[in-house]
């Protein structure tokens, strides 16, 4: 509980006994002053209001009049007025209630966002030639080494060069089970060192790091409104002065055309201010949004921002990119068919010819060769994106790429289909052969594909570079029937615009992408899904949304949160809406009273912020 929280409670604590003193004395001392009866029953009025009524004062002031507290001190200073103590007095006590269960749910909500605020780093520990030495983890540079002990948490990115693990991630992922870590695995910051001491090889400065790069991202999430939210703030600019001018003519014009009793109606008009309090709807509705970021935060997916959420909630297309997204984009060589040398000689010249470049493909050639590489037999590389790359090797232009690449440069080939990557070699322009590499379905792949279908979904594309054939073979065992192959990445992004195009009426269109290569469709969907997006400094730029861990499964988790999270706001509005019309209604005809006027301002207000509490709990897979 808050400082804030705690004076609140012995606020209302305090003057809810001088209240029930109060009222006690004027049922059973009706021979004392009137004077003191109403004395008792101001002090209970400020200890429990003083600081609405205070608010109110200074909110005049500086112009801005048409708040919750004016309604509140006009309402009840207007009940004094025509001698309704009690009334004046549970009006604002019963309003510092709904107040304190506001401050507890928001409480509740920021610790939720909060908890993902812990993954800060306090110190790194720097490896130096006289011992180890605590510094702050922005002071530490690349390619520093550091130690991390048991229950300390990891600072910032990098390599084990010594001792071996299990790290809690669930910071990041939302993942319970420890992951395992030895000598050459990627470490990333914000996980938490379990069981064995290591020193770590820093590959990033602390402003590019992992933690750094999802700080920045949840601070700014909450700044981020969805249309829900904005309108909202709009509608309480407009409907609080309608109101207030509303119940002046309440308490004006019928005993001036009728010449009925103006205590009457004047009280009419204050129960109707107290009634039309716009703070269920003010209160609930960001309250839902804010929980529901938190809630997928839990679950180790970082949203941007609610109207993000929101737009979520309106998805019915969703596009994938295969590899590395459906795929774990690990290739396998399973193939090598040499035409113009020996096998291990073209496996060499693929792997040399790939030296520089980051692609799974590349990645899972080198490994293949299985020994140590001699970086100065490279004098020239540039990759063609969509084809492959063209390198110079031991003086000797190398082409390794796909069939585009082959036909680009006019090198006479054998193709066949397969429903396997292929990579085709030449060596100055001459065709050396073929390298067949598979990739695997991510374990989850199946499953995530059928749980995205639950949702409503209804139409799933797939975007790959790949064969036809393997693209349709992949997507088969998925369910997928709508695929794209042979996409360049410009083709990707054309692809992306067409579906945009035919989509209208359908909803919003998610694209998911691995986030390194796919940052331009990323962007130019509606929504864009990051997969894997730790450590991925292109998917935390490019994404809107960022699934921390892999799981395709957690895209449809994300789905679902978001419309609990839009489920719980319509809610909210049309019940506090609702209830507010129908005794706003009765105040006018005089058929509620003050205490009706409690329940649709603080009771609607309670309720609305108990639902919108709902949208914190985090959903299971």
């Amino acid at each position: 509980m808050t400082k804030k929280m705690k004076k609140r409670t012995w606020r209302i604590a305090l003057g809810g006994i001088l209240f029930i003193a109060a009222i006690v004395t004027e049922k059973l001392g009706s021979n004392l002053s009137e004077n003191l009866i109403l004395g008792i029953f101001l002090v209970a009025y400020f200890i429990i209001g003083g600081d609405v009524v205070k608010r109110a004062v200074k909110n005049i002031g500086t112009g801005q009049i048409f708040d919750e507290n004016f309604l509140m001190t006009i309402a009840t200073v207007g009940a004094f007025l025509v001698s309704e103590y009690p009334e004046a007095v549970a009006v604002m006590l019963f309003y510092q209630v709904g107040e304190l269960f506001q401050d507890y749910a928001v409480h509740k909500s920021r610790r939720s966002i909060a908890d993902l605020m812990n993954i800060r780093p306090d110190y790194a520990n720097l490896i130096t030639a006289d011992g180890t030495i605590q510094k702050d983890p922005g002071e530490i540079h690349m390619g520093e080494k550091i130690l991390v002990k048991p229950g300390e948490r990891v600072p910032l990115d990098g390599v084990i060069v010594k001792g071996a693990t299990s790290l809690d991630t669930s910071a990041l992922t939302g993942e319970s089970l420890p992951r395992e870590a030895q000598i050459g695995q990627t470490v990333l910051s914000g996980c938490v060192n379990l069981t064995g001491t290591i020193e770590m090889e820093t590959t990033k400065e602390y402003g590019d790091s992992t933690v750094a790069k999802i700080l920045e991202l949840v601070e700014t999430a909450a700044s981020r409104k969805a249309q829900s939210e904005d309108f909202i703030t709009k509608f309480a600019r407009i409907y609080t002065p309608v109101v207030v001018i509303s119940a002046t003519m309440l308490a004006i014009i019928p005993p001036l055309l009728t010449g009925g009793d103006w205590k009457v109606w004047i009280y009419r008009a204050l129960t109707f201010l107290v009634i039309s309090c716009p703070c269920a709807l003010v209160i609930s509705v960001p309250l839902s949004f804010f929980g529901g970021l938190g809630g997928a935060g839990r679950s180790g997916i970082l949203i941007k921002g609610g109207n993000y959420l929101e737009a979520l909630s309106e998805a019915g297309t969703i596009v994938f990119d295969k590899t590395g997204t459906l795929t774990k984009g690990t290739f396998q060589v399973t193939q090598v068919l040499a035409t113009g040398c020996e096998q291990s000689e073209l496996l060499e010249i693929a792997a040399y010819a790939e030296l520089h470049s980051s692609h799974p493909i590349a990645v899972s050639l080198r490994d293949a060769l299985a020994c140590e590489m001699d970086e100065t037999r490279v004098t020239e590389s540039m990759e063609e994106a969509g084809y492959g790359v063209r390198t110079v090797v031991d003086g000797c232009t190398i082409l390794a790429g796909n069939t585009k690449l082959m036909e680009k440069y006019g090198i006479p080939f054998e193709n066949k289909e397969s429903i396997k990557t292929v990579i085709h070699v030449a060596r100055e322009q001459k065709y050396l052969g073929s390298i067949s590499l598979s990739d695997e379905l991510r374990e989850d792949a199946i499953k995530g594909i059928g749980k995205i279908k639950q949702t409503g979904i209804s139409r799933i594309v797939m975007l790959t570079g790949d064969r036809t054939a393997q693209a349709e073979e992949i997507a088969a065992r998925l369910g997928i029937t709508e695929v794209y192959a042979q996409l360049l990445p410009a083709d990707k992004v054309e692809k992306m615009e067409e579906i945009l195009a035919s989509n209208e009426g359908r909803g919003k269109v998610i694209f998911v992408g691995d986030g390194i290569n796919d940052a331009p469709v990323l962007a130019r969907s509606d929504i864009g899904v990051a997969m894997g997006g730790i450590g991925s400094d292109a998917a935390i730029e490019a994404a809107d949304l960022v699934i921390m861990n892999d799981q395709i499964t957690k895209i449809a988790t994300a789905i679902r949160i978001s419309k609990k999270t839009i489920q719980i706001v319509k809610q909210n509005i049309v019940f506090a809406i609702g209830i507010k019309i129908f005794i706003l209604l009765l105040a006018a005809i005089g058929m509620a009273s003050m205490w009706a006027a409690v329940f649709a301002d603080v009771g609607v207000a309670v309720i609305a912020i108990l639902n919108a509490m709902r949208a914190m709990k985090r959903l299971n897979d």
